[in-house]
């Protein structure tokens, strides 16, 4: 939304939203401005959850597990997770070749015990805002 939608919706001046805006920025709360692409249009209809398990847990090989899925573009999702998992991955690609081909790049450089996919049928809600109401975030900037 533009500036002046924002701080219609905050109650305040467009200036005053402004500098509240830069100074979020400076607090790292803010971290940066994206802009929303339609996957479909762009011939990435395939998405998948994996669910890994490893036998490794040590701050090195985590540190080299990090390096390498950081450098397979289509795995745009990372976290490490607690429960029958230790690792979940959001992968976004075009077909079930191309994610093959993810699969193939993630497996060849790092030990792993188990790798499950999952593949998204519909995506009911994607990329939402997150629940952060404008007095909340305003509280947490003084």
């Amino acid at each position: 939304m533009s500036q002046r939608e924002l701080a219609d919706r905050v109650g305040l001046s467009s200036n005053a939203c402004w500098n509240r805006v830069q100074n979020l920025k400076k607090q790292g709360i803010i971290l940066g401005q994206t802009v929303r692409l339609d996957r479909e249009k762009l011939g990435l209809g395939l998405v998948v959850f994996v669910m890994l398990r490893t036998r490794h847990h040590s701050a090195e090989w985590l540190e080299k597990f990090r390096r390498h899925v950081s450098n397979i573009p289509e795995i745009i999702d990372f976290y490490r997770i607690g429960g029958d998992y230790d690792y979940m991955l959001k992968v976004v690609t075009s077909d079930m070749k191309s994610y093959d081909d993810v699969y193939q790049r993630l497996i060849s450089k790092v030990e792993l015990d188990s790798v499950t996919s999952y593949f998204a049928m519909e995506a009911i809600e994607e990329q939402r805002p997150l629940p952060v109401s404008a007095s909340a975030a305003a509280g947490k900037s003084r």
